[in-house]
């Protein structure tokens, strides 16, 4: 994690789940005024008081500390991704940004992405252009974004009246009929009748300006397939939109085409959202991150990410073992909380992240988008830090209620983190990709198991060690 200036500009990068340190004295040392520690302290202040809102958008903080000789700025992240901007205390305009990168490589994530379903996709923000970023993102990140904002603008058009011009068999609206004579009755044209008449049609406009966006997009995607096969699938995502418009000519609208249509009334939030994406698309903008051409803020919640991910793994587990599978996202396993009185309590449901479910027994998961297991696998317990054993702590206790939630006789409660696949690979290997304990439990058996799922491609080939444990309690 570095920080990166320029002229009159910062960009600070670090990763999700990470802490950043960076003097203050590099950051503004030599650009307020005198040149002193006393200013360039006063300037970060007044930059943190001023983006303490932005930094929450991606669920960092950062606070002023002393490491001895000088005071630095120290910068933690959370679980979301994305890249943000951030004001300057020099100039009070946005020039200044901060990119937050994902742990894991985006060539993982992107068919990872595909196989979730594409559920949790990367969101912009309702914010100004970033002003300087990093060569990092790809562009096919940008164009899920697009495509899913377009198929949606395309469900939620609104048909409209317009002035349609056209030779039919019958009269209808106002007829031509200087046109009729001249040009259709010298030449026996007798059922040629030029119209003109007030149709119920789709914006033809919009829908040209559709098309040529989707255009774009594909051929863009096509410089993008070796980033795996799920690119593919996105240009069959794009041709299948573009079906849907290909009756309109493709055509760039015009930047007061683009105002008016923004300036409809009673528009919905689709049609705002599917405006803005064609203009991305004519603009050729870049998620930030992409380019050092001002880029789209965005967010990532990683941890959502990766709870759709192991959904995508426990599916498999579910088809291959005859479970009934229920997932927190659809709300299927929400346990109420009922207090007394109603307002005292602040917690109102239970909801583990998955459930699965046999006759003879019940396996509940709980995702956790943290770096606690490469810590707990790889540290002697020794040297494990005391802001680690109480998380970890934490997140025992949580699945254990989740536990008590399950009726049957046999309950298994998993915790489940993230690592990469050289990692996931050397567990298996080495017999260690399930870590098991027993609850005591009156009149039932309850046990706790740890294991880890990599953030790459081929979920049902990691649901095959799940499979394999399962049947072995069962059979056990």
């Amino acid at each position: 994690m570095a920080a990166a200036s320029g002229a009159g500009e910062l960009c600070l990068e670090a990763t999700d789940c990470g802490e950043l340190k960076q003097s203050i004295q590099e950051m503004f040392g030599s650009r307020g005024r005198g040149d002193t520690r006393d200013t360039a302290l006063r300037l970060a202040r007044q930059m943190l008081e001023r983006n303490r809102r932005l930094l929450a958008l991606l669920e960092a903080s950062a606070e002023i500390e002393f490491d001895g000789s000088e005071h630095v700025l120290c910068l933690r992240t959370g679980t979301c991704v994305g890249a943000i901007p951030l004001v300057s205390p020099l100039t009070s305009r946005y020039d200044y940004a901060l990119v937050v990168h994902p742990r894991f490589p985006w060539p993982g994530l992107g068919p990872v992405l595909a196989e979730t379903g594409w559920r949790v996709v990367p969101q912009p923000l309702s914010l100004p252009l970033l002003r300087r970023s990093a060569r990092k993102v790809p562009r096919w990140v940008l164009a899920v974004m697009v495509l899913a904002r377009l198929e949606a603008l395309l469900k939620a058009l609104e048909r409209r009246f317009e002035m349609v011009e056209e030779v039919r068999r019958a009269p209808r609206g106002r007829v031509r009929w200087s046109e009729y004579a001249h040009r259709h009755l010298v030449r026996a044209g007798f059922l040629e009748v030029p119209c003109v008449f007030a149709d119920l049609r789709d914006d033809r406009h919009l829908r040209s300006a559709v098309r040529y966006c989707l255009e774009l997009e594909i051929r863009s995607l096509e410089t993008q397939r070796e980033y795996g096969p799920f690119v593919a699938f996105l240009i069959a995502w794009a041709e299948r939109l573009r079906s849907a418009v290909q009756d309109a000519p493709p055509r760039a609208p015009s930047p007061l085409m683009l105002d008016a249509w923004l300036r409809r009334p009673m528009r919905s939030p689709s049609f705002e959202e599917g405006i803005q994406a064609i203009e991305w698309t004519i603009e050729e903008r870049g998620l930030a991150g992409l380019s050092n051409l001002e880029g789209i803020p965005w967010s990532l919640p990683m941890e959502q990410f990766f709870e759709a991910w192991v959904e995508a793994i426990l599916a498999h587990v579910a088809r291959r073992t005859g479970a009934v599978q229920k997932t927190g996202r659809r709300r299927e396993t929400v346990v109420p909380i009922r207090w007394e009185p109603a307002h005292a309590g602040t917690q109102t449901a239970l909801i583990p992240d998955h459930w699965l479910e046999w006759p003879w027994g019940t396996l509940i998961v709980d995702a956790k988008y943290k770096r606690h297991w490469e810590e707990l696998e790889w540290r002697d317990r020794s040297d494990w830090s005391e802001a680690l054993r109480e998380d970890h702590r934490r997140d025992l206790l949580q699945v254990l209620a989740y536990a008590g939630l399950a009726s049957g006789e046999q309950v298994i409660a998993c915790l489940v983190y993230p690592c990469r696949p050289e990692t996931w690979q050397s567990l298996e290997a080495r017999g260690r990709l399930f870590l098991k304990a027993h609850v005591p439990a009156h009149g039932r058996s309850v046990q706790l198991w740890l294991t880890a799922a990599p953030l790459w491609p081929a979920a049902e080939r990691y649901a095959t060690p799940w499979v394999d444990e399962i049947l072995h309690e069962r059979a056990a």
